[in-house]
């Protein structure tokens, strides 16, 4: 994508003429507009966006964006984006996903094109619930949830993106909470920049079947002693007053406090997205309070070969060598009848 924009963009540049039909409070808005603020901070003319979504609520957000767009099929989204990504590689294609639409139905096409680390960017929406089909659980929801389709609450454990992605090999993977604007736009435009798959997880609210789910790290009274914002090259360090801080010990991340137990700043680890062993970044990514403060920000940003550019180049290879080079000389290869 080296095709620079002569014209500067505003966030409104990128708003449709569409009615945004989502539910008052819902976390969606505010998602919204960080996507569009980060990309009239980019450098890519609009023509060269394509926002491609799955079902679910969030698989609307194609339609409030002036770009191009496709609307797809449940859980196939990552796929669509993958041939559109391959067949034209100057393009900045999104994923518009939720956590039902991309690790249910669209779970294998999900991992798989982390794994391929094809050129795209996920915008993986987790309210902990299927919204658009009325509150039934997920595959993120906490286990003992109590939803129409599981009553006496669940039995499930549920997936952790993070160790997903990880899992799966990714080599970008990020996590913002709805209402973080900032935060969002900021991680939105790194994943931007990133050649390969980046993921970036959004804490968002369901206000009508899971209002609240994420409260109880992200409410404004708890947040900065319950999450930590993850910058490379800085200091694990949270909590309103900035001396709690994260360590090393053993094989365990451990919370600790400067100033107690002879911890000093300098002890506490500084964060490396950048490091090509993912151990430190999938102890990151499960984090879970109350033992932990919930990662924010970029938890994995790493180098790697990207699925379109390795298809290009093999295509690219197979033309120089390859004897036919076109129609013609196909229909002349071979043995060869002369009809006279």
């Amino acid at each position: 994508m080296e095709e620079k924009r002569e014209t500067k963009y505003s966030p409104k540049d990128f708003k449709s003429d569409q009615e945004v039909r989502w539910c008052p409070g819902c976390g969606n808005h505010a998602i919204l507009a960080s996507i569009q603020k980060a990309l009239s901070e980019l450098d890519l003319p609009k023509e060269k966006y394509v926002f491609v979504s799955g079902i679910g609520c969030s698989s609307r957000l194609p339609y409030y964006m002036n770009t191009y767009g496709f609307h797809g099929i449940h859980g196939r989204a990552a796929a669509i984006a993958t041939g559109i990504k391959t067949v034209n590689p100057d393009l900045s294609v999104w994923v518009i996903t939720g956590d039902g639409d991309s690790l249910a139905i669209g779970g294998n096409h999900f991992i798989h094109t982390i794994r391929r680390n094809v050129d795209v960017n996920i915008i993986l929406f987790n309210n902990e619930i299927y919204g658009l089909t009325k509150g039934q659980y997920s595959p993120t929801s906490n286990k003992g949830l109590v939803t129409k389709t599981s009553p006496f609450g669940t039995v499930e454990e549920p997936f952790s993106i993070g160790e997903l992605v990880i899992g799966a090999k990714g080599k970008f993977f990020a996590r913002t909470v709805d209402n973080n604007i900032n935060l969002t736009t900021e991680i939105l435009i790194e994943a931007a920049r990133h050649k390969g798959t980046s993921v970036v997880e959004v804490l968002q609210n369901c206000v009508i079947f899971n209002d609240g789910i994420h409260d109880v790290v992200t409410g404004k009274d708890v947040r900065d002693d319950r999450t930590i914002i993850l910058k490379h090259g800085e200091p694990m360090l949270f909590g309103k007053d900035r001396k709690s801080g994260l360590i090393l010990e053993g094989l365990k991340l451990k919370v600790v406090r400067i100033g107690e137990k002879g911890i000093k700043e300098k002890d506490i680890l500084v964060h490396n997205a950048h490091e090509s062993n993912p151990g430190i970044h999938y102890f990151l990514a499960n984090m879970r309070y109350p033992e932990y403060p919930v990662a924010l920000g970029i938890i994995r940003s790493v180098e790697g070969e990207t699925y379109d550019s390795a298809v290009a180049e093999q295509i690219k290879n197979v033309r120089e060598k390859a004897e036919i080079k076109c129609v013609d000389d196909l229909l002349q290869s071979g043995t060869v009848f002369v009809v006279e």
